[in-house]
């Protein structure tokens, strides 16, 4: 049989399995943000608040970055679910850091202040990159 092809049969459920875990703890961060912050991202959402889904977009993303990160270097499930739990905590102290930096952070998003919500982005997204560097490093 060609090595590829071997290759391929061996890995492919590890990638399943790898992939698995990873998106079911995206999930599970996503879920914990969403019962963390104090307003209802996706009710607000389905009311057209912009601001809103910038935050939960930064979230989701910022959670993600670290995760694929966790995956790509990890050499086992446990490898993942470790780190990544780790990952999940950084980035969900994000969200207390930008709440700290703007006053009434819940009220300003509820209200559908864009530029909060972008502020919001930008810190989420900075410490995911900084938070996937050190996994990987």
């Amino acid at each position: 049989m060609d090595p590829v092809i071997q290759s391929f049969i061996a890995g492919f459920p590890v990638l399943l399995l790898h992939f698995s875990v990873t998106v079911l703890m995206l999930t599970a961060g996503v879920s914990i943000y969403l019962i963390v912050t104090p307003y209802h991202e996706l009710k607000l959402i389905r009311g057209g608040n912009t601001a809103a889904a910038v935050s939960i977009s930064g979230a989701i993303v910022g959670m993600a970055i670290p995760l694929a990160v966790c995956m790509a270097t990890s050499v086992s499930v446990w490898d993942i679910i470790i780190w990544g739990i780790v990952a999940l905590i950084i980035q969900t102290l994000a969200y207390r850091i930008a709440d700290a930096l703007l006053k009434d952070l819940p009220t300003r998003i509820e209200n559908g202040e864009i530029g909060a919500a972008i502020l919001v982005l930008g810190i989420k997204l900075s410490i995911a990159f900084i938070n996937a560097a050190a996994i990987a490093g």
